[in-house]
């Protein structure tokens, strides 16, 4: 799914006009759980709802010995709108239990259309949200400012360390943007503690210049001050319209420099570099996308044992209509593991929690690894090729189809560079290359060198296929494959 959210933004001010349906009123008639768990594009070992649309992950969190995944969820349907927060939770980052929703918008309140993305943090032991509220504008305001939905941060602070229940703040925290700005969104925020302060970043977008993220302070959560315009557009490979906003920010320390990571038109973006302490001032040194596939709106959280976790939300590459009918959408990342490269860079890997899935493991080297067979689109394998003078590829594609779903490749002739469905991409790596992937349902991750991650989507009609990883390269540059089956963390596709 390509749309972004500005566009899901403007479709939500005619939705808001429509009645709700309630998590309760949904009829589960609509949507057959046993078409659901017979659907084999659905994935088997990672976070989804049981039905209906999901996207952005929010809240992450490990907490007194659990992890916590939130996520935006419309009870509805397995379109956008109504945005409430579902709840899921694990002991392993892998391995979920679907919880009731978390937050839901309120009648009367800041959120009465809608509670927007956020993220958690922890107040005198407590566990909080800070998330975006949105309503429809009073008639007054719209003669002001047009049919756009009111968006304010808002807070809810957790009644009991299960994060089962939650008191939200009556009134929006920071209910405007400054009002010197003219500005296109104003929404996810992602507080963080530096001494006294607190510290968020909001998304947003200034007209002329474009996607920016404006910087608020508080001592105590509850009265916000604006600081300044944090980041904005500069960067040469977003060459998008100067009226976009930089959503989902959120700003983090990792090994000895700083990263801001963002979304926009479709990606997610990262910058590395110095943070001003002094001055609130970030001078950015690196940049790049996170993912370059169906990948959007990340968040990160600490993992217990103080590791940076990154989630994104897997969007669909099919059309509405295709998605609504099979009466779910969209999916989590599996959990990447974030570390700092000397230069600068991001390096990527998933968290090793994964491994606990892997089953029946098989190796070869070579022509006797021409064709890998993953039962049931589920799997993962991993290739180390010699990247030399001899062109490589690999094929991704079902074993009962001509189709192909995916592929990657080298042609020393060409680009010299890892290609990823004919796009090259430059890693620093020489003479050999790993390429991992995991393979769920309708999904394969690729991470190139723990430097490229690209999250594809591939459809197919019909009944369960096999994916077949066929190597049509060089025999001899083929060092070695490893592959596994692995094990679904559902027994039907549904409850986790």
């Amino acid at each position: 799914m390509n749309q972004s959210r500005r566009s899901f933004l403007a479709s939500m001010a005619v939705a808001a006009t429509l009645p709700h349906t309630s998590f309760a009123e949904a009829d589960p008639a609509l949507r057959p759980a046993t078409a659901l768990a017979h659907d084999p594009l659905r994935p088997q070992f990672h976070l989804l709802p049981a039905r209906n649309w999901m996207n952005d992950p929010n809240g992450p969190i490990f907490w007194k010995g659990k992890y916590h995944m939130f996520f935006q969820y419309n009870p509805g349907g397995a379109i956008w709108g109504d945005m409430h927060w579902a709840h899921a939770v694990s002991e392993d980052m892998i391995h979920w239990r679907h919880l009731p929703v978390a937050l839901a918008p309120t009648p009367g309140g800041p959120d009465a259309d809608g509670v927007f993305s956020g993220t958690a943090f922890v107040q005198d032991g407590r566990v909080g949200m800070m998330f975006t509220g949105v309503r429809k504008p009073t008639p007054e305001e719209a003669a002001h400012r047009g049919s756009s939905l009111i968006e304010s941060q808002c807070i809810a602070m957790a009644d009991n360390d299960d994060l089962t229940s939650f008191t939200k703040v009556k009134d929006a925290v920071i209910p405007a943007p400054p009002p010197q700005l003219q500005t296109n969104g104003f929404r996810d925020p992602s507080p963080w503690k530096q001494g006294d302060w607190w510290y968020t970043p909001i998304a947003s977008g200034i007209a002329g210049t474009g996607g920016s993220i404006l910087l608020y302070r508080s001592r105590d959560l509850r009265q916000w001050e604006f600081v300044h315009t944090f980041a904005q557009r500069q960067q040469s490979f977003e060459a998008y319209t100067p009226w976009d906003v930089w959503e989902c920010p959120e700003f983090f320390a990792l090994g000895n420099r700083h990263v801001l990571i963002y979304s926009t038109y479709g990606k997610a973006f990262w910058q590395t570099g110095h943070f001003d302490a002094e001055r609130l001032l970030f001078h950015p040194e690196r940049e790049g996308i996170l993912d370059y596939g169906s990948f959007y709106a990340p968040k990160t959280q600490l993992d217990a044992h103080g590791n940076r976790i990154l989630w994104g939300w897997i969007q669909e590459s099919r059309s509405s209509a295709e998605y609504d009918a099979a009466g779910w959408s969209g999916m989590m990342s599996l959990p990447r593991v974030l570390t700092m490269a000397d230069d600068g860079t991001l390096r990527y890997r998933v968290a090793d929690e994964a491994l606990a899935l892997r089953k029946q493991e098989r190796s070869a080297v070579g022509a006797n690894a021409a064709t890998v067979k993953l039962s049931d689109c589920c799997g993962e394998a991993t290739y180390r090729v010699r990247r030399g003078d001899k062109a490589l590829r690999l094929v991704l594609r079902g074993d009962r189809t001509s189709d192909i779903w995916m592929t990657v490749s080298y042609d020393p002739k060409h680009s010299g560079q890892i290609q990823l469905d004919y796009r090259p991409f430059e890693t620093s790596s020489t003479g050999t290359s790993e390429i991992r992937l995991h393979v769920d349902g309708s999904l394969v991750e690729v991470i190139v060198d723990g430097q490229i991650a690209w999250s594809h989507r591939f459809y197919y009609k019909g009944a369960q296929q096999a994916a077949l990883l066929q190597w049509e390269g060089d025999a001899a540059s083929l060092l070695e494959a490893k592959w596994w089956q692995m094990e679904p963390i559902s027994a039907d596709r549904l409850t986790t």
